[in-house]
């Protein structure tokens, strides 16, 4: 076809040709920048006071949805299919670190809970049970089950999606917060954050089958893709502890420079080279060389950046910002802010997908 083309071309006045073979060209270019756009990622940020969820476009890094969803949305993941996302809803009132317990409201457990939205409509498909004051949660490979943390009863549910109904809670430490699955999903990791350690379940078994002692206020888990590693932010710590899975021991530390640096929020990037880490009041977005397990560089990203999120192509990452309601887009092979995105009140989370 190419050839008869060619041919058509070179039977028609050569100013003609040319201007036929330049249409030509567009159109092909116009076709790969079309490809481009349809091949991009979707981000998607839990804002815990406007209870909603802030979708943006990644190939134009803006926002073109905000889909409400409930009360205190905070944790959020896409299913392994890429056909939902997951947000960990609670009534239970803001209790931050110190404050008098018995001056909060009564929690609403009515509102508790793990929210479905549909990714191609955009819409709240069902919420499920996930124990009391769910907040951060992690999927197994197939999709099946969602471990959640309970935060104000020291448990972690086990959510089975087809049923719609907990399966099972296991004890886990104080305060438990981050949650993570090893890659093959044999391992679930659940911080403890006033008692200071992992929990490392057992899929198999279902049961807790170790804890692993961390330094002061463990908050996120990653693991790289080989699921050799894991990384665990230590937020009073100022520290990450670096975890061999294999034998499920902490076998170093990522101090974090920075004045104010608390480490919040970790990702790692496809190819496993670099963990992204968040540092809360410091304000800043931390590259950690995976293999050496040391940090190769810093840049400011905005006021207390929490949740990150990393374009599944690895080219860019996303902060929440909690207290100026934005999100800051980072390129990482450059390792410059590109943007900043407003979103809803007090963004908390981010998850990355492909369209």
């Amino acid at each position: 076809m190419r050839q008869t083309a060619l041919r058509a071309i070179s039977s028609v006045p050569t100013g003609t040709a040319l201007l036929l073979l330049a249409c030509a060209s567009e159109e092909r270019a116009s076709s790969r920048d079309t490809a481009t756009a349809e091949a991009g990622s979707f981000v998607y940020i839990s804002n815990e006071d406007s209870n909603d969820i802030s979708v943006i476009d990644t190939h134009h890094d803006s926002v073109v949805a905000t889909i409400p969803v409930g009360k205190r949305p905070r944790g959020i993941l896409v299913s392994p299919n890429g056909r939902t996302v997951y947000v960990a809803l609670s009534g239970s009132p803001k209790a931050p670190p110190g404050i008098d317990e018995s001056t909060l409201p009564p929690a609403d457990k009515s509102a508790d809970g793990i929210a479905a939205i549909d990714v191609a409509t955009r819409q709240v498909r069902a919420t499920y049970p996930g124990g009391s004051d769910p907040e951060a949660f992690a999927i197994s490979p197939d999709g099946r089950t969602i471990f959640v943390s309970n935060e104000d009863v020291s448990l972690a549910s086990a959510l089975d999606v087809t049923t719609g109904k907990v399966s099972y809670q296991l004890r886990v430490g104080d305060e438990p917060e981050g949650v993570g699955i090893t890659p093959d999903g044999r391992y679930v990791y659940v911080t403890g954050e006033t008692t200071n350690d992992v929990a490392v379940i057992d899929v198999n078994a279902r049961q807790v089958m170790k804890r692993i002692a961390t330094g002061k206020r463990p908050r996120a888990i990653a693991f790289t893709p080989d699921g050799r590693k894991a990384y665990v932010s230590e937020e009073l710590g100022g520290t990450v502890a670096v975890v061999d899975v294999v034998r499920h021991e902490v076998v170093g530390s990522v101090r974090v420079p920075g004045e104010g640096a608390k480490p919040m929020g970790v990702a790692a990037t496809p190819d496993g080279r670099l963990l992204l880490l968040t540092t809360g009041r410091g304000g800043r977005l931390a590259f950690v060389d995976t293999e050496r397990d040391s940090i190769v560089s810093t840049i400011s990203v905005g006021t207390r950046p929490w949740g990150v999120a990393i374009t599944p192509d690895g080219a860019k990452a996303y902060t929440a910002n909690g207290p100026s309601n934005d999100v800051t887009v980072v390129d990482i092979a450059t390792r410059q802010v590109v943007k900043r995105i407003p979103v809803g009140r007090i963004p908390w989370g981010a998850a990355a997908a492909p369209r």
